[in-house]
């Protein structure tokens, strides 16, 4: 087989497993925090350290391919990706879990970041496109068949499974990529912005840490206005950095195009809005209506196969369709599809989920494709590698900033709906600690714990305080993929492709 074919092969399983880390996990969620003791916000924790490393580190780690050789540094990350998920299966605690997770982002940010790099210089004219396609068909498959994947590992395996599968995978695609990949460089490659992405990375954790923590410490404690002043002041920090350098790695000036700033805020509210969801989503269908995780998994295939297939039927849309058209109209669909999972009730099933999983899975397909082209659209060839990283850094700061905020939402809801229902039981005066058991799947937990006679209220007093919770989080999470449809309504132009090269559809990014 042709060099190429095998560099085909490598890049797609490196990124399809590291992007099927991204859904893989939420399935398993209840069932991690119950074998670890984990806290509500120990299982956000979970999923926000792999998506912050990943962030943060995209940028970085291209730049260090380019000098290294982007062969041998993917090589390392399939082999950093492999380790530390063994570390991720062997974990004794939650923090032992987190912090596994973080180390497993920054293998993920390594492959993701090389992986078009080593595509692009192998394949060129229509087989690059084909190339590209397929890559693109590998990533789309990742989200939509990681939450059927990561049920069944789960209730089959354990929890664990989901993480010991990706440990001969790695290891195999590092030692072909050793042997069957050519290596290459970039003689003109910048230098590594260290000093940026220490202060990106810190300003990201300082304020993820505060709106995580702000419900249990008090959002005006000392510590929770600490740490998002120190997130404040390193984000500052972080944009001085990348203002005063010749060749910052998070380039600003190319903000000054509105189109890209569009798709960037695109990128942020589709994730922040709708991919963040699916813990709550998750934790709802498992911890309150009782399904396994395999069933929980089958659930969302009404979603998965819909994005699915209209990502696949969207990617000619943008030679006849405006760019922003397909963006806002994919943005307003995920927001209705959102809007219309609301109204849950104690007696509500799964299926009041499916119109919702329909049309949000509809616009999903819609947006993924026009935003993949869009991103790197308005740029100069030669820097669309930066343009890519910045929005995929975007996506991944939504989930994790979504994650974040809708929790601390989350969690004040259910507490607040318990404290009146509460009121005469055993449970009284202990609402906030009630919901934070029961935001982290321990509802069953807790009832085992409530005196017989008084199991009925609380168990009722739980489903409503939950459902009016994940009500909520619905809304905000409609609101912003609205407000994401309207910015990319007003600064995604056409005009902004035309001295580069046409809106072409691109392979479409999970989360």
């Amino acid at each position: 087989m042709d060099r190429k074919w095998w560099t085909l092969i490598v890049v797609c399983v490196g990124t399809f497993m590291l992007l099927l880390d991204i859904t893989i996990v939420n399935v398993a969620l209840p069932q991690i925090a119950h074998d670890l003791r984990a806290s509500f916000s120990d299982i956000q924790w979970v999923i926000d350290a792999y998506a912050l490393t990943l962030a943060s580190v995209l940028l970085t780690a291209g730049t260090l391919a380019d000098r290294l050789g982007r062969r041998i540094v993917y090589a390392v990350g399939l082999a950093l990706f492999a380790c530390t998920s063994l570390l991720c299966a062997l974990s004794q605690s939650a923090l032992w879990l987190i912090l596994a997770r973080g180390a497993q982002g920054i293998g993920g940010a390594i492959m993701f970041a090389t992986a078009l790099a080593l595509l692009a210089q192998e394949f060129h004219g229509r087989e690059r496109g084909t190339a590209f396609g397929i890559w693109g068909a590998a990533i789309a498959a990742s989200a939509a068949v990681g939450p059927l994947l990561g049920g069944a590992l789960t209730q089959v395996f354990g929890w664990s499974s989901i993480f010991y599968i990706n440990v001969p995978i790695g290891i195999g695609a590092a030692m072909l990529a050793m042997v069957k990949l050519r290596e290459s460089r970039d003689p003109a490659g910048k230098h590594i912005d260290w000093l940026g992405t220490v202060t990106f990375t810190a300003a990201l954790f300082l304020i993820m840490l505060a709106i995580i923590r702000g419900n249990d410490l008090g959002w005006a404690s000392g510590e929770i206005v600490g740490l998002f002043a120190g997130g404040g002041v390193l984000l500052v920090g972080f944009v001085i950095t990348q203002l005063v350098q010749a060749h910052p790695m998070f380039d600003l000036a190319l903000f000054g195009k509105p189109t890209f700033t569009g798709a960037s805020i695109v990128a942020f509210a589709l994730s922040a809005g709708m991919w963040a969801m699916f813990l709550y989503i998750v934790l709802y269908i498992q911890t309150l209506l009782g399904f396994s995780p395999l069933q929980t998994g089958i659930r969302f295939l009404p979603f998965t196969v819909v994005s699915f297939f209209v990502a696949a039927a969207s990617g000619n849309l943008s030679a006849r369709v405006p760019v922003r058209v397909l963006l806002a109209s994919g943005l307003v669909l995920t927001g209705v599809g959102l809007l219309l999972m609301r109204g849950l009730t104690a007696d509500s099933h799964w299926t009041a989920f499916l119109p919702g999983f329909l049309v949000g899975g509809a616009g999903v397909g819609l947006v993924n494709p026009a935003l993949a082209g869009t991103a790197i659209g308005v740029v100069p060839p030669q820097r669309s590698g930066m343009a890519s990283g910045i929005n995929n850094t975007f996506r991944q700061v939504g989930i994790a900033t979504g994650i974040a905020a809708l929790g601390a939402l989350f969690e004040s809801r259910i507490a607040s709906a318990l404290t009146p229902r509460l009121a005469g039981t055993p449970g009284a005066g202990h609402a906030a600690q009630i919901a934070h058991a029961v935001a982290a799947g321990a509802a069953q937990q807790v009832l085992q714990a409530v005196p017989r006679a008084d199991r009925a209220r609380a168990n009722l007093a739980i489903h409503i305080a939950f459902t009016s919770a994940m009500n909520e989080v619905l809304l905000v999470g409609a609101l912003i993929a609205l407000v994401g449809a309207a910015f990319a309504l007003v600064l995604v132009r056409g005009r902004d492709f035309a001295r580069y090269r046409a809106p072409e559809p691109a392979p479409a990014t999970a989360g």
